[in-house]
């Protein structure tokens, strides 16, 4: 699977700013105006919203499988962050040029295959990986950035994967979890409608 250049990640950015500015107007949903190269292929892909210059979440939804084009899946994912994330109320129009946007395109996330559940820290990676749980129905999901920005070392990574899908910290040791990693390119403005740069997640 090809990666995504600084070109199209810049493209996807702009495309989720101007998919939520859009619906803000007109309360419809935009169609991509490009194609081609890895914006036409099926990836998972997460858009973040943050406040600026506080860096505070103000909304984040994403599809973890690649269910459909890139630059569908962002548009798709732009308007749900914005507006269906049910940990804040919708963006409101004076908002927008307050936030910042990020675009994380991600790899297939893989099952982290252990003889015992005690490896898992030994078997991922703060700074290339993110997690996902699955225990019973319960589900959850962290970008590879966000233990980066918390400093977590990977034993408190997979605690608050477990928290996240409303798990008990520790349930992670439980021989009935399943954990997933993924990887991603993370595309995010230096300001609101600024330039987008390549976030590094390596500490």
């Amino acid at each position: 699977m090809a990666s995504v250049s600084l070109e199209e990640g810049a493209y996807l950015v702009s495309l989720a700013r101007r998919a939520m500015g859009g619906y803000l107007l007109s309360g419809k949903k935009m169609m991509p105006d490009k194609t081609g190269g890895a914006l036409s292929e099926k990836r998972g892909v997460f858009v973040t919203l943050e406040t600026y210059p506080s860096h505070e979440l103000r909304g984040c939804i994403g599809y973890p499988l690649p269910v459909k084009e890139l630059n569908l899946s962002v548009v798709d994912c732009a308007l749900s962050a914005a507006f269906d994330d049910p940990r804040f109320p919708p963006l409101e129009k004076n908002e927008l040029a307050k936030c910042t946007i990020e675009v994380s395109v991600l790899t297939v996330p893989e099952e982290v295959t252990v003889k015992t559940p005690a490896e898992y820290p030994k078997k991922i990676k703060v700074g290339r990986d993110g997690l996902i749980i699955d225990y019973g129905y319960a589900s959850g999901l962290l970008l590879p950035q966000v233990p980066i920005e918390w400093n977590w070392n990977e034993k408190e990574f997979l605690c608050q994967v477990c928290q996240k899908a409303g798990l008990p910290p520790d349930m992670w040791l439980s021989p009935s979890a399943r954990i997933r990693r993924f990887e991603a390119q993370v595309f995010c403005e230096a300001k609101p409608e600024g330039k987008v740069g390549i976030k590094k997640l390596i500490r």
